[in-house]
């Protein structure tokens, strides 16, 4: 049996990076972890090719080579996730889907012969046992949670791991916050599952087997949902870092409390974690209250902040407008936060009703859905009506962008971060860090309207702070590929 695994392409997005990709010679951030996980729960025997159309393209040939067609997409793949489907039928192809794609829209990826919903270790394997008694069925779901302790090392050999700025793995599924917009509970539950510390050492090792040093993305929704699986597992990791010369460097996603646990950071700072996505949504405590984000109510979100930057984390912030408390006076809010705390790398984006979330049903109770997510909320469009109205939202969501991703205003930024923040995460020095550094002297220090900018922040940066130099080029990387997305969004 002849498997051939495709990830469809993701759409150029702020999340993409795709400008920033150019400058360290990569061409996509991150792997398609899930097809990588579920490879290994096939068997053996059956051969297995796996196609990342954000790395190359998908030929005939390859569907010609394939007895069967394993789809995995994130909504916003679902255009390129139906255009391989309509390829591959065409040549008469047997076609599996799944992943949030097809658990939240299976009508509109038409064409698939069977869905594999829910988590793929509880539904997989039926589906398998089924295709080889001839007997498969057109949809497969559970509602059982499966133990990930059991879940098996992604199947690196697949791709080629240089195709990519950073790995991901995952330790951790489910989160114990229950945020009205978020579908996380929905689909993994409000008890986190984790994998054993050893389990985590075992991926691990296996990348750095297979060659790879650098970053590693920990994908989970909330890493530290249970600190104190956490905390047990932190300090096997330090071991294991310090025994291999620190070849990795980590980032992940996780909720504000982190701020409040000095123990936690200092662990994630010690196994050389240097950034930490963080739902942040809003200023605005009426609106946390609404979408009863309470973490981030009982707490200063500006202290919260810097006190994670003094413990060499990086914050990324994730932000949101268009809630129903959310009035015209939130954009300036948004836009002065940012500023203020130095979130170099804010993600803003307007509200959106996923569906299955609880947000998701109160609207539609209320007859205010327009249309379906396309999964993508930093577009400037809308899939309900909200409260302070349509082009009011859409047009204060532009100017927070504008504001925010404008040279002067996000260099300022930089400077903010650079100020209040004590790195501590450990690098080895590779002389193929330093061409990043000159492609950004010419496409950034030459030739685009941020180079006096530009020059300043490595002046600045090289005399105050030299170590953090290699950060500053970085971030300004980034600021041109925010810039060339924001430009973007208003041609909308």
């Amino acid at each position: 049996m002849n498997v051939l695994l495709v990830y469809p392409e993701y759409p150029a997005t702020f999340w993409s990076f795709k400008h920033a990709l150019k400058f360290i010679s990569k061409k996509a951030v991150f792997p398609p972890l899930g097809l990588l996980t579920i490879a290994p729960l096939l068997p053996k025997q059956w051969n297995k090719k796996l196609i990342d159309l954000n790395i190359t393209e998908l030929t005939d040939e390859h569907i010609a080579w394939a007895d069967l067609v394993f789809i995995s997409a994130m909504i916003i793949q679902m255009d390129s996730a139906q255009e391989v489907i309509q390829r591959c039928r065409a040549q008469g192809k047997t076609i599996v889907a799944g992943g949030p794609a097809a658990s939240s829209f299976p009508e509109k990826l038409s064409g698939v012969d069977h869905f594999v919903f829910n988590e793929a270790e509880e539904t997989l394997p039926q589906l398998v046992a089924d295709l080889q008694a001839g007997t498969a069925q057109p949809s497969y779901t559970s509602d059982h949670k499966p133990d990930i302790t059991k879940t098996p090392i992604p199947q690196w050999s697949l791709i080629n791991l240089k195709d990519y700025a950073t790995m991901a793995i995952q330790y951790s599924r489910g989160c114990p916050f229950n945020c009205e917009f978020c579908d996380i509970v929905s689909m993994y539950g409000r008890v986190p599952r984790t994998k054993t510390p050893q389990q985590l050492i075992n991926e691990i090792q296996s990348l750095h087997d297979a060659g790879y040093k650098g970053e590693i993305f920990i994908v989970d929704d909330n890493f530290i949902g249970s600190k104190s699986k956490v905390k047990q597992m932190l300090p096997e990791l330090i071991a294991w870092q310090k025994k291999n010369k620190y070849p990795f460097k980590f980032y992940t996603e996780a909720s504000l409390n982190l701020a409040q646990d000095q123990e936690l950071m200092r662990l994630m700072s010690a196994a050389n974690f240097h950034k930490v996505f963080l739902g942040i949504e809003t200023p605005n405590l009426d609106s946390l209250k609404e979408c009863e984000k309470f973490q981030n109510t009982n707490q200063s979100l500006e202290e919260s902040v810097r006190i994670i930057h003094k413990n060499g984390l990086q914050v990324m912030g994730g932000f949101i407008v268009g809630f129903d408390n959310d009035t015209e006076s939130i954009f300036e809010a948004q836009i002065k936060f940012i500023q203020k705390v130095g979130i170099v790398t804010a993600m803003v984006g307007i509200l959106n009703a996923i569906p299955k979330t609880r947000l998701w049903h109160r609207l539609k109770a209320e007859g205010r859905l327009l249309k379906d997510t396309s999964g993508e909320n930093t577009d400037a469009t809308l899939n309900f009506i909200p409260k302070m109205g349509q082009s009011q939202l859409v047009q204060g969501y532009r100017q927070i962008l504008n504001h925010i991703y404008s040279p002067k205003h996000y260099y300022a930024r930089i400077n903010t971060f650079i100020k209040h923040y004590q790195p501590s995460a450990k690098s080895r020095f590779n002389f193929k860090d330093i061409i990043p550094g000159i492609r950004s002297m010419w496409s950034i220090g030459i030739l685009s309207r941020s180079r006096f900018l530009y020059w300043k922040l490595l002046l600045k940066t090289s005399l105050r702070r030299i170590k953090t130099l290699p950060l500053a080029i970085e971030l300004a990387i980034y600021g041109l590929h925010f810039e060339k997305i924001t430009n973007k969004i208003n041609t909308k």
